[in-house]
């Protein structure tokens, strides 16, 4: 579509590299927007998220400047699922409008081919409308627990749970249009993501 900025949503489980292949893109010249760094922007103290959040679970979620303890938070809510079901029904649905706000005002500014939005929880938190294409990165069980061993320092039964915790691998597929998988080398996947890419621009130019 001519003047059309695509934008792809790149979603996928932990361990997958998902920003590997964000930065691979972000070479390649789309922007990119890091839904992690819209979620510290709206926790930010007197922000309407942020109000909602205190009021919701109490000035013990909050340090001594006020800002939210996000570790005391994350600790609440993933011991409570009805916790975790209030969090995300005030955060997600500020994250989408805000990540709306942040793909208008770069369609305006123009002048890259693509825009990328990183979200682990894409698919989860229903922010799949904002995207044209959903990517999907993956890889092995093996090579998820051997990069999060190396990087995270966590033990194979840890990895487990967290995977367990976590949208699967086949669920997300089923929303893919693109799927990168991400087991071997650097030049692997680059590969992968160059051809990715150059059918993107073909598709969209």
């Amino acid at each position: 579509m001519a003047g059309h900025i695509p934008v792809i949503g790149l979603t996928g489980g932990i361990g997958t590299g998902k920003s590997t292949v964000t930065q691979m893109l972000a070479d390649l010249g789309a922007a990119v927007i890091d839904a992690d760094k819209v979620g510290h922007q709206i926790y930010l103290p007197e922000m309407p998220a942020w109000r909602e959040l205190v009021a919701s679970f109490g000035d013990g979620i909050l340090n001594p400047d006020r800002t939210i303890n996000r570790p005391a938070l994350a600790k609440l809510v993933f011991a409570d699922p009805e916790a975790l079901r209030t969090l995300n029904r005030i955060v997600h649905p500020k994250m989408f409008d805000r990540m709306a706000e942040l793909i208008a005002d770069r369609r305006r500014q123009g002048g890259v081919p693509a825009i990328v939005i990183e979200a682990a929880v894409l698919i989860e938190a229903n922010w799949t409308p904002l995207v044209d294409y959903v990517w999907v990165v993956v890889a092995s069980e093996g090579v998820v627990i051997a990069r999060l061993a190396k990087q995270r320092h966590l033990s194979p039964e840890q990895v487990r749970a967290r995977l367990a915790a976590q949208l699967s691998t086949e669920e997300r597929l089923k929303h893919a249009h693109v799927v990168i998988r991400n087991d071997g080398s650097l030049d692997d996947v680059r590969a992968e993501v160059q051809q990715a890419w150059d059918q993107l621009c073909r598709t969209d130019r």
